[in-house]
């Protein structure tokens, strides 16, 4: 429970400690520059700036660093709209109605709609956090393979609402990205390595092949056109349309809600996070519309659903951090690091002692969230003028920004060198009409799928269902997916009667 004097010796804090505050615009400026940029992760941004905070206090250190966390999750789904280049794999499903927005000259509205959606997704899982920190702790606790291993199924079955017109194309292409998502050495100790390549062992770079297939193979297709939006009318930028896509967003609070909720739920499981949540709630979104064919060809509550998740997800990742001491992900654990350069070990101690700090941060965070849809705006209104470049220099100059972020995240040539494979790859699927998007899924899904099918194995001794019936969270899990399927699978033969009845126009 909240206790007043937790909160009034954490505002007191936040109002005295100057410093704080100082750092909270620089952090945010900075989080949206680099998750706007491709192949340049959150992970990455906040380790590029860890070792400024060591000449800071502890507060404004960690204010600075989750306000790069905020900032980025949200920069990521500038490049999602406007080039299809997610600029972090939370991003993903963002591209899927933000870029065919953009592509219809609806650039502004689904700027301002990703806005809107992820700084509303912030301040609810802020506030989810503020009352249930402790809770949570304890259910993630009790987390162990076997529901790691349920939640990537839950994210392989979404493949079924990502396959586009060929329900066989999307399922290859499914398995496709499952197998690659599996090369490399296995927790099991096997190894995978058909070319025999040594920078294959650890696996196929995931950002870069991601990039290639979502990225480069979408510019590769464009070469012989002129610009991103081809009616030159269309092309301007306009403060008034983003703005009118944020009262968009506002009036879908259902879809916030529910992605909301599903991006702080997944992203208290350590491991998964964003790139999951968004993908579950673009996926609910899209089930319980009722236009849910125009779902992948500009509908801004695709990209409502997929920014309110990713967005949220933060709160869920750092209630695991704060509570046990557990990074949810990257970005969580370059935290703890900061954590530990100040002599600070997080956990269940830490917050026991430390209530007024604990509280202190996540006040700063609605801060962050205030001031992001300020210079987010700000920021959008920018980068808009993106589609009014010429491709024949766009495209070069993304290409060559991609190739050194691919380098940059593995240090060698297998980064460039698995950008321009998949790059070729992806342009080949979407030319003979396999959705990259069922590739990229299972791409993300494919190494934790194995991993944790393969403890779930060794530590039941091969009595799945005896295990299982013991793991209550587990089942409760499946049972949640069983539903989940059974409804899309009404809702689409719902969808089918409805069409089937109506009057034929051609006469």
């Amino acid at each position: 429970m909240i206790e007043f004097n937790d909160v009034n010796a954490a505002l007191t804090l936040l109002t005295s400690s100057l410093d704080a505050w100082i750092w909270l615009i620089p952090g945010l400026a900075i989080g949206l520059f680099f998750g706007a940029m491709p192949g340049i992760s959150i992970t990455m941004a906040m380790a590029i700036f860890l070792p400024m905070t060591m000449y800071m206090d502890f507060l404004p250190s960690i204010i600075f660093l989750t306000a790069i966390y905020t900032a980025a999750g949200f920069g990521g789904s500038v490049p999602a709209v406007l080039m299809n280049i997610p600029g972090t794999s939370s991003a993903v499903a963002t591209t899927f109605d933000g870029y065919p927005m953009s592509r219809a000259g609806r650039h502004n509205e689904a700027l301002g709609v990703a806005l809107a959606a992820s700084v509303i997704g912030t301040l609810f899982a802020y506030i989810l956090l503020m009352f249930l920190i402790a809770p949570v702790s304890r259910v993630v606790l009790k987390l162990g393979p076997l529901e790691l291993f349920a939640v990537a199924v839950w994210g392989m079955l979404l493949l079924g609402s990502l396959t586009g017109r060929s329900m066989s194309r999307g399922l290859l292409a499914g398995a496709f990205g499952v197998l690659v998502g599996t090369m490399g050495m296995n927790t099991a100790g096997h190894l995978r390595n058909p070319l025999e390549l040594p920078w294959l062992f650890d696996g196929v770079p995931v950002i870069p092949a991601m990039m290639g297939l979502l990225a480069a193979s979408q510019l590769i297709g464009l070469i012989t056109t002129d610009y991103l939006i081809e009616d030159e009318a269309s092309r301007k930028i306009s403060l008034k349309k983003i703005i009118g896509g944020m009262r968009l967003a506002l009036t879908h609070p259902t879809i916030i809600l529910r992605g909301s909720v599903i991006g702080v739920l997944v992203g208290t499981i350590p491991g998964v996070g964003s790139s999951i949540s968004n993908l579950l709630s673009y996926s609910e979104t899209k089930r319980n519309a009722h236009d849910a064919d125009t779902f992948g060809t500009g509908n801004p509550k695709g990209v409502i659903a997929a920014e309110s998740a990713n967005s949220s997800s933060e709160g869920g990742a750092m209630a695991t951090m704060l509570a046990l001491g557990i990074p949810g992900g990257g970005a969580t654990a370059i935290l703890l690091a900061a954590f530990a350069m100040q002599n600070i070990v997080g956990g269940p101690s830490f917050i026991a002692n430390n209530k007024d700090i604990v509280y202190a941060i996540i006040f700063a965070n609605f801060a962050q969230a205030v001031l992001l849809l300020g210079i987010g705006l700000g920021f959008v209104y920018i980068a808009g003028y993106v589609v009014r470049v010429p491709l024949r220099y766009l495209i070069p100059s993304v290409l060559v920004v991609s190739t050194f972020g691919a380098y940059a995240i593995e240090g060698n040539a297998a980064g460039p060198i698995t950008l321009v494979v998949f790059s070729v790859i992806g342009w080949a699927m979407v030319r003979y009409g396999y959705p990259v998007a069922a590739a990229v899924v299972g791409l993300l899904l494919g190494s934790l799928l194995e991993q944790n099918l393969i403890r779930t194995n060794q530590i039941s001794g091969g009595d799945f269902i005896g295990y299982a019936m013991e793991r209550p969270i587990a089942l409760v899990i499946f049972a949640l997916m069983a539903i989940s399927m059974a409804l899309s699978a009404l809702a689409k033969h719902r969808r089918k009667s409805r069409l089937a009845n109506l009057p034929d126009q051609s006469m």
